[in-house]
This record gives structure tokens, C-alpha cells and sequence, in this order.
């Protein structure tokens, strides 16, 4: 746990499976804490996500190895194994109260995440409450538009035009401050990732050349533990 005398922070959480984690993974970090110039960003590897089945995930105790592999090179990122501790599913909303109370009340949380995956926001547990608790910010994803927000339960009303203004490239960027809260949501659009974890298993399962995508430790851990070579 942080100190309690240090500046306040405003940390980023950027959750997910990492199975495995990869540059994209990597670029969106970085992308994102110059951009909303966060502290810096926290990796949390889920350990049973409610959203995804299980069946394809490598084991917590590798996943969380890989990442920390991968930010040994990456002074403004750090990694959390919250969820990989916790008992149970895991939920967003119980995850960002638990880190609220481990970090100093000054700090500043925002949960970043794909566009594709915060469509199914009216999904998730609390969805309400988690307004109240940290900003958001959304990153553009392949095929999906961010005007298709204004038909999502459980988010107040967003502007028409400023969603059609950064879906048809005119701004890279929109805040909207959400009501009955001192939170924000941010939009940012940014470059398309030409790679995902389920196409570098695929490939690994295949035996096809996978290092355009991986960091050389994160290759070097696959091979060594015979990670996604099951058919």
C-alpha cells in the first residue's frame, strides 16, 4: 500500500485476461497515460471474469508472471494481482472499492477500457454505483461506433454530436462530464491494434511466428512453459 504522504496520484486501472499480454496491450497504456497524463497505469489480470469463459485462459499464476515480465521495461506501469486473490468472480465495481481503500482517499481512479467491451456495460454488476467511483475512459475499437453509447442502459444521456464528431474523425477526444458525480467519461479515438491475444494463440498453436506481436520475455515464457499449444 502506497504511502499515505505522497502527491495524489491518478491512476489508471487497465483490466483484463492477458492471455497472453502483448504490444497492443502495451500501446494502449502508453497511449493513454500521455494523452489523459495519468501517474501511471495499474495491469489487474483477472482471475475469473464474469464476461469471458475460462476455458482458453492460460493459468492466473502464468498470466500474472507475463505482465510482469512485460513492465520491467515500463517505469510508469505496475501490476496488481487483486483479482487473481480474490475468491470468486471478480467484479469492476468491487475491485475499484477495494483499491480505493487501499490507496490514499486523494487519489484519482479511472478504469480504462475498449469501446466493444463497455457496450455491454448495462451488464455489469452495480453499473450505477461504478459511475460514482472513477472516471472512465473509452478507447475506440475496430467496428464499433461510440454513438452506439446513447442506446447503452445505465449511462445518462451523451451528446449526438460530439459522439458523431469523434466516430467521423473530426476530434480525437470528447469529455463528458457525468451527472450526480464528480466523474468523467473520456473518448479518445486512437490508432487500430492490428493484432489480438486470440489470433497470437492461434498462431502458437499453429507453430507460425508470433514475435511482431510479443515482447521477446513474453515469447521466451510461452515456449519455456508450453503455453497455448492445446488444440
Amino acid at each position: 500500500m502506497p504511502s499515505r504522504l505522497t502527491l495524489p496520484m491518478h491512476i489508471g486501472v487497465l483490466g483484463g485476461t492477458f492471455n497472453p499480454i502483448h504490444r497492443c496491450h502495451l500501446h494502449v497504456a502508453k497511449f493513454v497515460r500521455r494523452t489523459c497524463k495519468l501517474s501511471h497505469i495499474l495491469f489487474i489480470p483477472t482471475g475469473d471474469p464474469p464476461h469471458k469463459a475460462a476455458n482458453s485462459l492460460a493459468p492466473s499464476s502464468h498470466r500474472l508472471k507475463m505482465v510482469q515480465l512485460a513492465l520491467k521495461t515500463q517505469p510508469h506501469c505496475k501490476v496488481s494481482d487483486i483479482e487473481i486473490q480474490h475468491q470468486g468472480v471478480s467484479y469492476t465495481v468491487e475491485t475499484i472499492s477495494t483499491l480505493q481503500d487501499e490507496y490514499p482517499d486523494t487519489t484519482q481512479w479511472s478504469f480504462i477500457i475498449g469501446l466493444d467491451a463497455f457496450l455491454e456495460f448495462h451488464t455489469w454488476k452495480a453499473a450505477p454505483r461504478l459511475l460514482t467511483l472513477c472516471h472512465f475512459i473509452v478507447c475506440s475499437r475496430p467496428g464499433a461506433e461510440f454513438s452506439a453509447l446513447r442506446s447503452v442502459d445505465g449511462l445518462p444521456p451523451l451528446p449526438a454530436q460530439r459522439l458523431q464528431d469523434i466516430d467521423q474523425g473530426r476530434t480525437s477526444r470528447v469529455d463528458i462530464p457525468l451527472p450526480s458525480s464528480t466523474k468523467q467519461l473520456t473518448l479518445l479515438s486512437m490508432p487500430p491494434c492490428d493484432v489480438s491475444a486470440s489470433l497470437i494463440r492461434t498462431r502458437l498453436r499453429e507453430g507460425r511466428p508470433v514475435s511482431h506481436w510479443l515482447p521477446p520475455s513474453i515469447e521466451s515464457y510461452i515456449i519455456q512453459h508450453g503455453l497455448y499449444q492445446d488444440h
